[in-house]
């Protein structure tokens, strides 16, 4: 993605909002270190967040200031929407904490109300101790979700780059179908997925592909290896489709030869959970509600214990690890569905003493009055004889 994927328009109009929400949240300066946030009020699409950036954003109208590492300048200088490009590095080692403790002089952000995100996985532990020590008695919060909350219902164009991406993630399906064989191994065939994908126009999904078969069949992330397949094997695969980052994802069981009897009731569950889940899905409703609808299929049949994970999330424009969004279907979620945003649904059944699991994943878009599934590959068990 970049500012050239959006309108400057469509731009401003994210900008004016997360705007208002921090002027609401009482503040006076938000920084932004998830890659999710920066590139979406930005358009950035830089690897930058492999190391120390920021976005500082002001609850007034004022510039917003990017400072990132020295080796992203061209790149953000061409493709990223910024008002002030402040950098780090570059021929040889330099602090980043120093250039952000200038930076913090020179806009008095010690003499306000500041507050940051801390995500995860972009953020190292010494530099937010680091910001903390230079910001001192003017953080005076966390808000992580701020800038998330406002991006969870899609925009038209938005939608139209996640019907692209549910578009590709089905095309590459089909190709995965026709890869598998008796004696392929697990990594040829994920090989043939990502050409697909690559080929049908995705970037590299932020998330890797999960391929199991056989007795690793119970692994619930399992990654692809060298293992070959072989006749009796159950199997799973999961992937997602990026387009301009914007991301669908799927999931499919498959048999090498006839499936057990086993194999297609749990198969027959999973699916009974996913479209219970599904009707439940509509605009206004507690996002607990559809989870519950999944977990009590899965429990009626003696397996509530196997649910090992949630029922479904939110999908966003992913950066590696990860392309989830906060609202969640699953056990204390406090978010309501709104019409525009875009669920995976996935609940789960993963039975380690048996080496057998199932998880199907589809993605729909929330509507007024109901939910529109995105995915269209057939969600019957691929068999291959």
């Amino acid at each position: 993605m970049s500012r050239h994927d959006f309108t400057s328009a469509e731009f401003g109009a994210r900008r004016a909002r997360v705007r208002q929400a921090v002027a609401e949240a009482g503040l006076d300066w938000m920084i932004l270190f998830h890659p999710v946030s920066i590139h979406w009020l930005t358009g950035s699409d830089a690897k930058s967040y492999q190391a120390f950036q920021c976005l500082i954003l002001a609850a007034e109208d004022r510039p917003t200031v990017m400072l990132t590492r020295e080796a992203e300048r061209a790149e953000f200088e061409e493709d990223a929407l910024i008002d002030q490009l402040e950098t780090w590095g570059g021929p040889e080692p330099e602090d980043p904490l120093a250039l952000f403790e200038r930076i913090a002089g020179r806009l008095n952000l010690r003499r306000g109300r500041v507050g940051i995100e801390v995500p995860a996985y972009y953020l190292h532990p010494h530099h937010y101790l680091g910001v903390k020590s230079i910001l001192g008695a003017a953080l005076v919060a966390e808000p992580n979700h701020l800038v998330h909350d406002l991006k969870m219902v899609k925009s038209p164009a938005e939608l139209a780059y996640v019907r692209r991406s549910a578009e590709i993630a089905d095309a590459a399906m089909a190709v995965f179908a026709a890869s598998l064989a008796e004696g392929e191994t697990e990594l040829a065939v994920a090989g043939a997925v990502y050409a697909a994908l690559l080929k049908h126009g995705s970037g590299l999904p932020a998330s890797t592909l999960n391929l199991v078969s056989g007795e690793r069949s119970c692994f619930s992330h399992g990654a692809p290896t060298e293992r070959r397949l072989k006749p009796g094997d159950f199997g799973n695969v999961e992937y997602g489709a990026a387009f301009r980052r914007y991301t669908a994802t799927i999931g499919r069981q498959f048999s090498i030869g006839r499936p057990t009897p086993r194999m297609n009731e749990l198969h027959a569950i999973a699916l009974e959970a996913a479209d219970a889940l599904i009707a439940e899905i509509r605009a206004g409703v507690p996002a607990i509600r559809p989870h519950e609808a999944a977990k009590r299929v899965i429990a009626r049949e003696g397996l509530d214990r196997h649910r090992v994970h949630t029922s479904g999330y939110g999908l966003a424009p992913g950066f590696p690890p990860s392309w989830g969004e906060p609202v969640n279907m699953f056990g204390g979620s406090r978010h309501v569905l709104e019409a525009g945003m875009v669920l995976s649904v996935e609940p789960p059944i993963f039975i380690a003493e048996e080496k057998l699991g199932v998880r199907l994943i589809d993605n729909v878009l929330v509507t007024a009055d109901g939910a529109e599934l995105l995915s269209r590959h057939p969600r019957g068990m691929i068999i291959v004889d």
